[in-house]
């Protein structure tokens, strides 16, 4: 399996976090892989360019993805691939998703649409130009252009907030939502309205989602899971337990030991 991140070019870095590239080739025996896709707090344009994945437990028609949109979500969904496989996505800061879509975040979160829905015709000439690029370098150069082209009329209308997003996506903890408003120059009322709009969640929520990944990013090193908490901003155990089983559905003593499904791509070193 081959995991890696491409950092945005200087134009874009406003608004993407990263590109990102996840390949696997089937070995002997393999027929199938789950990838589980865990709650986050931004959001992900994806493009499966050599085999589709069919999205697990859908309540309606089943439903082949080769590209679409993974908007902020609270939830965890489960897809499968039935032959080796290679995915390109882009992680795009919520606050982009007024200026992408002409839409609020909070109107898109936990949805998982393709990309016909947001850019019809545009869509699926992106989808099809990115399905044939001869290599991820392309890719890049490809969705650049294409996001930069959405974003060239495009301005943001509350860089307050959209920085408070941000201090909350890269500090390793935070405060209460009370000491972010108070940093942020707002009342805790017009910081929580504000905030949902751009970021899809209330920060009480978005915090919770924040910690999560925070802590899926201490999990290489080798602390305790205790430890790895604590310095994510849980003050006991049990709300450690509560957030990373609602928004990845496994006890972390699992997730964290490496046989959770979907979670391979987190053991790859550089």
């Amino acid at each position: 399996m081959k995991y890696l991140t491409i950092p945005p070019p200087d134009s874009l870095k406003p608004f993407v976090r990263c590109f990102w590239v996840l390949e696997h080739d089937f070995g002997a025996g393999e027929s199938s892989y789950v990838y589980r896709s865990i709650a986050d707090s931004c959001v992900e344009m994806v493009f499966h360019y050599r085999a589709g994945f069919n999205e697990l437990g859908y309540s309606g028609q089943p439903r082949n993805w080769l590209s679409g949109i993974h908007f902020q979500t609270d939830r965890y969904t489960r897809f499968e691939a039935k032959e080796s496989f290679g995915i390109f996505g882009v992680y795009i800061y919520p606050f982009a998703v007024p200026l992408l879509f002409n839409v609020p975040s909070e109107k898109t979160s936990n949805e998982l649409l393709d990309l016909d829905t947001f850019f019809g015709l545009a869509g699926r000439e992106l989808q099809e130009r990115m399905m044939i690029a001869p290599d991820n370098e392309t890719r890049v150069t490809i969705l650049s252009n294409f996001l930069e082209k959405c974003l060239s009329q495009a301005r943001i209308r509350d860089n307050t907030i959209a920085a408070a997003i941000k201090h909350v996506i890269h500090a390793k903890q935070v405060g209460t939502v009370g000491e972010l408003a108070e940093t942020f120059n707002l009342s805790t009322r017009q910081f929580d309205r504000k905030f949902k709009e751009y970021a899809g969640f209330s920060p009480k929520t978005y915090l919770r989602l924040v910690r999560l990944n925070n802590a899926i990013k201490g999990h290489k090193t080798n602390k305790s899971l205790t430890q790895i908490a604590y310095e994510c901003g849980y003050y006991d155990q049990s709300h450690f337990i509560h957030d990373v089983k609602a928004f990845t559905g496994y006890h972390p003593g699992f997730y964290f030991s490496g046989k959770a499904e979907g979670t391979e791509y987190l053991y790859i070193t550089d």
